[in-house]
């Protein structure tokens, strides 16, 4: 995703245990040997290395809870890729070289949190337009008494969005780069908004679940299909959308006789 545009740029198909353990089935289907079951996190790390290793340009991660946080943080760290990661409100936090240290559940800290922590912002426009919350961020890194290289640029922390109606909290773990303002943290997780977005439109307009597929090479061509078509949609509504340059017309030479 880009300021031009969205589009998707890798595809995994997940497997059951009840297909993965019935080597008849798989084979059946056409699945290669090699296959076997891949939690969710664990193949969205996968793609999450193959987009490194094939450097695709990125600066940041959104993903929700269901994915988890751990080898996924090791792996943009060390990529010096930042991300906001969607925890359970019992993942606990631990700041380190702070005046005021904080620790415990991601629940706990923010219920301890002063009222003038809190701002209300939009995370990006959706269907009704802007999609508004209050949002509070807690630093807990101490970027002076760190060490390593890489991390006296970068600091950790905990990011919680609150709902206006309801109050129900959301928390993300945090990685980013040293100075990242709480507005650029919430419209990293506001991205997620657009892959579900996106998913509903190639679903709609381009029958992304449209197909009785028997195979695993059909499910990929399929699936690959629609991905290439969904980026030609991005392409050109990026260009129908860009107001054109305007261009100095030279003066027309007069011929004299």
């Amino acid at each position: 995703m880009s300021r031009h545009g969205r589009a998707f740029v890798d595809r995994a198909l997940y497997l059951p245990k009840e297909w993965t353990d019935d080597r008849v089935r798989l084979k059946a289907a056409h699945v290669p040997r090699d296959v076997g079951f891949a939690t969710k996190p664990k193949i969205a790390r996968r793609m999450i290395a193959g987009a490194i290793a094939a450097k695709v340009p990125f600066s940041f991660v959104a993903a929700d809870s269901v994915y988890g946080t751990g080898e996924i943080e090791t792996l943009l760290r060390n990529a010096c890729k930042g991300y906001v990661l969607g925890v359970a409100s019992n993942h606990v936090f631990y700041s380190w070289g702070k005046e005021q240290p904080v620790a415990g559940t991601a629940a706990v800290i923010a219920q301890g949190l002063p009222k003038q922590a809190w701002r209300r912002l939009s995370s990006g426009d959706g269907t009704k337009g802007p999609r508004w919350h209050d949002w509070a961020y807690v630093e807990l890194a101490d970027l002076d008494e760190y060490n390593d290289d890489l991390a006296r640029e970068w600091t950790r922390g905990l990011l919680v969005r609150r709902n206006i109606a309801d109050g129900s909290l959301a928390f993300y773990s945090t990685w980013c780069p040293k100075g990242t303002s709480i507005q650029k943290l919430v419209l990293v997780e506001g991205h997620r908004w657009a892959i579900e977005d996106s998913f509903e439109t190639t679903k709609n307009e381009l029958g992304l679940d449209h197909n009785e597929t028997r195979s695993w090479h059909g499910w990929h061509r399929h699936v690959s299909l629609v991905m290439f078509a969904f980026a030609i949609m991005a392409v050109i509504r990026s260009r129908a959308n860009t107001v054109p340059k305007k261009t100095r017309s030279r003066p027309r030479l007069k011929h004299r006789s």
